[in-house]
């Protein structure tokens, strides 16, 4: 297990318990609410530390985070292809400013053989104009001379690393449960959902020897690589409430960036194992599934003035619609919320307007059959609670 100030988020009747807590199988839980206690079982030992392997105090490669790097260290085949046997903390730890120490964790992440590419400093959204997943690189001399031009948070291209990253993520301030948990007290989060499907299919939790990586906002990063011969693309709560999965055309911030100053942090350090069968066949089976309808409106972006359309809030629109387009019966008028509030969260920063957001909002709710008086309600009630919680671009 691993120590964390994140809060607890076991279930004590009246909200979230919010002790400091660590990271148990199943989602953050304090010594009073561990799984074993609530099982009625001993508590099982904490596994050893991996070891830390250091390079002599006269290394020469150690006066310089550039100095004699080789080239192409990730190219297959090259006798430098092979990852650090030291975890990408340790060179990290010894950097002298943000700069180095992002360019040292995006460095690691290459050398481990995925693609990585620069994301706004303390931001998700890629620092490129365009194309972040063709000209994401492993080229470690490329990469230092990017992050020498600034402290860029690390994204890293699912789809050509070969990874699918399941990603397991905490309710917004205020979210509700959605009907087919609202009465469960021990699902609280996306690890407790991931957790009860285990449960339902009966699986071992996934996530106890591959890459882990804690989340700024309490969630949680599972890195697996593609089975073979699969091409699996992004799903949306598909999984389940508040699990989303990035594969082919998606990416994910990585371990070392920071958001609002807290860091993106490795919990295990293990090389990400194959994805489980049963989540690639239950992935294979959505991926079946009758596509979503496609939106019919005018170009999204039409009537936003140049100071209001970010390409940022634009970005942000288009998933949000595209989101609502792609819930599943059930899920609608929740999902529906959802990206209500979240675009809420850009009309009282004044990066979206809000006449545009609803107008967006309904249509693709009409698209997908909502009644219009149950979709109109939904998006004023979630649009009235973003805006109380407003949401900067960075």
């Amino acid at each position: 297990m691993t120590s964390t100030r994140r809060p607890c988020t076991a279930w004590t009747g009246t909200g979230s318990c919010g002790a400091p807590a660590r990271l148990y199988p199943g989602g953050w839980r304090c010594a009073d609410h561990t799984p074993a206690k609530l099982a009625g079982q001993p508590e099982p030992p904490d596994p050893p530390p991996p070891p830390i392997r250091h390079r002599p105090d006269n290394d020469p490669r150690e006066a310089s985070p550039i100095m004699n790097r080789p080239h192409g260290c990730s190219t297959p085949g090259n006798a430098h292809s092979a990852p650090q046997k030291r975890p990408e903390t340790d060179r990290a730890l010894m950097a002298t400013d943000d700069r180095e120490r992002l360019l040292w964790a995006a460095t690691a992440l290459a050398e481990r053989g995925w693609r990585v590419f620069p994301c706004q400093p303390g931001g998700k959204p890629p620092a490129l104009r365009s194309d972040w997943e063709h000209r994401a690189t492993t080229d470690t001399d490329r990469i230092a001379r990017c992050w020498a031009t600034g402290p860029y948070n690390i994204g890293v291209a699912c789809g050509p690393s070969g990874l699918i990253v399941i990603d397991l993520d905490t309710p917004k301030p205020g979210e509700a449960k959605p009907d087919q948990w609202a009465h469960d007290t021990g699902v609280n989060d996306g690890a407790d959902v991931l957790a009860a499907l285990c449960i339902a299919e009966g699986q071992p939790w996934p996530a106890g020897t591959t890459f882990t990586v804690a989340t700024p906002s309490g969630g949680t990063h599972l890195y697996f690589t593609a089975p073979p011969g699969t091409a699996f693309r992004n799903t949306a709560k598909k999984l389940g409430w508040l699990i989303d999965t990035r594969a082919h055309g998606g990416y994910v911030v990585g371990p070392g960036s920071v958001i609002d100053g807290t860091p993106y942090t490795i919990v295990n350090p293990d090389p990400p194992e194959q994805l489980p069968a049963w989540l690639a066949d239950r992935l294979a089976s959505l991926a079946t599934e009758p596509a979503a309808p496609e939106w019919t409106g005018p170009p999204l972006g039409d009537g936003m003035s140049e100071h209001e359309g970010t390409g940022y809030a634009l970005a942000a629109l288009r998933g949000e619609v595209d989101r609502v387009l792609a819930a599943r019966p059930g899920t609608r008028n929740h999902t529906l919320n959802q990206a209500a509030f979240a675009l809420g969260q850009l009309t009282a920063a004044g990066l979206l307007p809000p006449k545009l957001a609803y107008d967006a909002l309904m249509r693709a709710a009409e698209q997908t059959g909502l009644p219009p008086r149950e979709a109109s309600r939904t998006i004023n009630s979630g649009l009235n609670s973003g805006t109380r919680k407003p949401r900067n671009a960075a």
